[in-house]
């Protein structure tokens, strides 16, 4: 649980199965300040290695940006397979286990049997909230806010938009955790209500 913020999981926002997948496909993209900047980083911007990092930087620093690398990785992944609601893709796991992969699974497998798929890319501006311990951190907190209004789910049939309900902007918080093997990867994440960032 993040102190001080709610982490509250996708479905139980939504109601029926549809609307789960839809609500984590509404959580991308966001900019800080209202618009977004040329150093917003769009998905299909290369993602950031996980490589060891160069000797100049705290062990603090370079996990703040691994797991922010795991963040974005999570769901540039996770809008790859949304683009055919491919809910068994193995890209998923690459950024996300646990509470996280489970939920991207299940959202994009509803969009599968209701045969819909995600159309659009979202743009993301993470920041890292917490990070525990501080000086070596094995467990990030990351605070985002989601913006869906340009990445929407149609039909795979015809390309009819799904009714979606309304789509806007919501605070999203994710827990990313180091593993044994030293990946950084998605454990949780929550979204709040639309207009909440």
């Amino acid at each position: 649980m993040i102190k001080g913020k709610a982490l509250v999981p996708v479905g139980v926002q939504a109601v029926g199965a549809a609307t789960a997948a839809f609500f984590v496909l509404a959580l991308a993209g966001c900019s800080s300040g209202g618009s977004l900047g040329p150093d917003s980083p769009a998905l299909d911007s290369p993602a950031p290695t996980s490589e060891v990092p160069p000797p100049s930087i705290s062990s603090a620093d370079a996990a703040r940006e691994q797991a922010v690398a795991a963040y974005l990785g999570m769901w540039r992944n996770f809008s790859d397979a949304a683009t055919t609601s491919d809910w068994q893709s193995p890209q998923l796991a690459q950024n996300a286990t646990g509470n996280a992969l489970s939920t991207l699974s299940r959202g994009l497998y509803a969009d599968h049997y209701n045969g819909l798929v995600s159309r659009g890319q979202p743009v993301l501006n993470p920041r890292v909230s917490s990070t525990d311990p501080a000086s070596a951190p094995t467990k990030v907190v990351i605070s985002d806010c989601g913006d869906s209004t340009n990445w929407r789910r149609v039909r795979a049939d015809n390309g009819q938009p799904a009714n979606d309900g309304p789509s806007g902007r919501r605070q999203i918080n994710a827990i990313v955790k180091k593993a044994v093997d030293g990946s950084w990867k998605v454990t949780e994440f929550g979204v709040l209500a639309v207009g909440t960032c």
